[in-house]
């Protein structure tokens, strides 16, 4: 028997908002939801999460825990595996920004229900069409759960930290790495897949964030310098430009990569000033770090921010022309933005204005469906788009929306956890059951839990996959 989202929080307004809102004709135009107030930000977030989890099956009896539906290749949906793990990822920022457990029960079991047998995000049911994003991506969202103190999974289950540990482990294992290109991870993992002889910003980007996390979390140098590395690499190989810092999207292998694609996407130049964020971080503010976040962010507000409103640039000029991978990318680039304010704090003024006025235009075109509160693609346009004309007002729309307007309580959030501060525990053999025999993490001395002490208190003290025609060479 299918089973419905649970209310609580705000659940008294909730149901009248609800109850109110289907009583709606459709098209009308005028937004249910109110960010002039904490409250009415948590409000309006509740009715958003609710309306999400309408998209999402795997809570219902016969269905996957943890995916949407598809993947289109199958005709069953329109989304892809890695889509889910995000999904998993913006709810558990949900939790953490509003306090509303209602979804704690349903991401846990999908977190926990993609794992695969060795526990490191490469379910059988996937992995032959894994790419290093796909598996990145989720996770990301097991890293996100151990800094945001996302409550543990039951005893016997494999932990949030141990989980971001497996993927990045296995991502660094020798046989996901070559010398074409001079390094770098390719987009997909096994050899015959199409895609294999691409090497993109994603998937190198997805690698470089979790080696800055876990380096953050755990004060592990190994994880640093694995990130230092991938983004000198990122660097190098042309995919930052060294003049604007705008952020492209790959180049193939019998090229030596030089063929670079300078798609942009949102969520490729968003993800690694998060990473930049947290190497900032970690490096107590060296300069260098420094000047990697300033310059991405401006990169970023002058491109994918069109009068402070996010704008999807690759595709949001022309209507329909988003697949259903990038009408979610605005809701990445919100959370990560909001994250990299409390890392980084001294971005906090020049990002946090950007990001409400986001969020503001964002919820203005959430008028259309039968219920009068559906979110659409397009913020800048302040009107819903019919899906008739434009087939976008699904998950991923949902989730943008969702995320921008959660964001706008990062202020009343304590920064992200570490080892010190948090819940999950590491486990530095994570992986190990894929990646085969290799040397592991070494665990941190007591010298480092002393640094890693003096670094939390001055904290606390002081405040994917891309398009398919990328996959193939000329």
């Amino acid at each position: 028997m299918a089973t419905t989202p649970a209310l609580k929080g705000p659940s008294r307004w909730l149901t009248a908002l609800l109850a109110t809102t289907s009583c709606l004709l459709p098209g009308a135009q005028a937004t249910v939801y109110k960010l002039g107030t904490k409250a009415e930000i948590k409000e309006s977030a509740a009715a958003l999460a609710y309306d999400l989890m309408l998209h999402y099956k795997g809570n219902m009896s016969g269905e996957i825990p943890g995916i949407l539906p598809g993947p289109p290749t199958e005709h069953k949906g329109d989304y892809y595996w890695w889509e889910g793990g995000a999904m998993m990822g913006t709810y558990v920022d949900y939790w953490f920004l509003t306090g509303d457990e209602s979804y704690n029960k349903v991401v846990t079991e999908g977190l926990i229900h993609q794992v695969g047998p060795n526990e490191d995000y490469m379910p059988p049911n996937h992995t032959a069409s894994l790419g290093n994003d796909d598996q990145g991506f989720w996770g990301m969202s097991a890293m996100l759960a151990a800094e945001n103190k996302f409550p543990n999974p039951p005893e016997g289950q494999p932990q949030w930290l141990a989980l971001a540990q497996a993927v990045f482990h296995t991502q660094a294992a020798p046989e996901r790495h070559d010398n074409t290109c001079n390094g770098g991870l390719r987009w997909q993992v096994p050899p015959t897949n199409a895609g294999y002889n691409y090497k993109n910003t994603i998937a190198n980007g997805c690698f470089f964030d979790l080696g800055a996390r876990l380096a953050a979390y755990t004060f592990n140098q190994t994880y640093a310098d694995w990130a230092d590395k991938t983004f000198q690499w990122l660097w190098d190989v042309g995919y930052i430009d060294n003049k604007d810092w705008r952020v492209y999207d790959g180049g193939h292998v019998e090229h030596n990569c030089t063929d670079v694609n300078k798609a942009q996407f949102s969520y490729n130049a968003a993800l690694l000033l998060h990473g930049s964020a947290f190497m900032y971080n970690y490096t107590n503010g060296s300069e260098i770090w420094k000047t990697r976040v300033d310059k991405l962010w401006e990169g970023i507000h002058r491109d994918f921010f069109e009068n402070d409103i996010a704008f999807e640039i690759p595709c949001e000029g022309r209507k329909g022309a988003c697949t259903a991978d990038m009408l979610s990318f605005k809701g990445y680039v919100h959370r990560w933005l909001s994250v990299v304010t409390k890392v980084a704090p001294h971005t906090r003024e020049k990002i946090l204005p950007v990001l409400r006025t986001s969020a503001e235009a964002a919820v203005k075109q959430c008028t259309g469906g039968d219920t009068g509160r559906r979110c659409g693609f397009y913020w800048s346009d302040g009107v819903f788009v019919d899906p008739a004309v434009d087939k976008t007002s699904g998950a991923g729309e949902q989730m943008n929306v969702l995320a921008a307007v959660s964001s706008l309580l990062i202020d009343d959030a304590p920064p992200p956890a570490n080892n010190i501060t948090g819940l999950s525990k590491p486990n530095y053999d994570a992986g190990s059951r894929s990646r085969g025999p290799s040397e592991p993490l070494a665990p941190i001395t007591n010298g480092d839990r002393a640094g890693a002490a003096i670094l939390t208190i001055l904290i606390l003290g002081s405040a994917v996959s891309a398009w398919g025609w990328m996959s193939f060479g000329d």
